[in-house]
């Protein structure tokens, strides 16, 4: 295979990329997600926050983006409607996780508009630090870099910048890069990639998923340049494993 084959999608990669325990994820330490929106810490990490909950070990979700960009011409749903509608699902959602509801909190920035660098990204990545430092985190997980989405982008760059001023490790989940050409950056046989075997938690994390009804169903009808997470793309969050890569 020659590594322009090896390299076509980045779905190629992931799917097979190695297993790691969860104790060399989280080094047996407390965890962060960090999601961009309400859902992605369903969508790309669902099985692992099941896990860790499982196994007694301490985990924090900050999201970053109150969600309203999904629908922003809807009547039914204005945007304060909308943001508690999504609030109220991750609450839903990371329940169904197994996580307790004072371990989840919303930064609440506006959809489509997080910072991507200047006084506000400072600000924001400085409460991530003391998040961060308050519950002793020694692993972060949030969005690919190169994931086709700005808030995707800010997440990743707000975590390498909070993480760097803590000392924390940072590594990466993949939302819209599942349905990218694969990154140059990585290397055929998929080396700073690896996957969690999640097969145990995925019940729970399609009980999560399926609490995200505002991006998986048809519950908002009355916009049509709103979006729902296709069912193309829902499909990889269906798999039995879930994929990190080294930031």
């Amino acid at each position: 295979m020659t590594k322009q084959e090896a390299l076509s999608s980045a779905a190629q990669v992931f799917e097979s990329a190695p297993y790691a325990s969860l104790e060399a994820i989280t080094q047996g330490g407390p965890l962060l997600v960090l999601a961009p929106h309400p859902d992605d810490e369903s969508l790309g990490c669902g099985g692992l926050i099941a896990e860790a909950c499982a196994r007694g070990q301490h985990v924090r979700v900050v999201i970053l983006t109150d969600g309203t960009g999904s629908h922003p011409n809807s009547r039914a749903w204005p945007p304060d409607r909308l943001k508690a509608l999504r609030e109220a699902e991750a609450q839903e959602a990371v329940a169904a996780l197994g996580l307790a509801p004072e371990w989840l909190t919303f930064l609440g920035l506006r959809d489509r508009a997080a910072p991507h660098e200047g006084p506000e990204f400072e600000t924001v990545a400085g409460e991530i630090a003391a998040v961060i430092r308050q519950a002793r985190i020694r692993t972060v997980c949030t969005t690919w870099l190169h994931d086709p989405h700005p808030d995707h982008v800010a997440a990743h760059r707000l975590g390498a910048a909070a993480t760097k001023a803590t000392g924390a490790r940072l590594l990466s989940y993949p939302i819209w890069g599942w349905m990218l050409p694969a990154d140059p950056s990585m290397a055929p046989n998929g080396a700073g990639v690896f996957r969690l075997d999640i097969k145990d938690r995925l019940p729970q994390k399609r009980r999560a998923l399926a609490a995200h009804r505002s991006q998986t169903s048809n519950l908002i009808t009355d916009d049509p340049y709103g979006s729902r997470l296709p069912d193309e793309l829902l499909a990889y969050f269906a798999q039995p494993y879930e994929v990190f890569l080294e930031s």
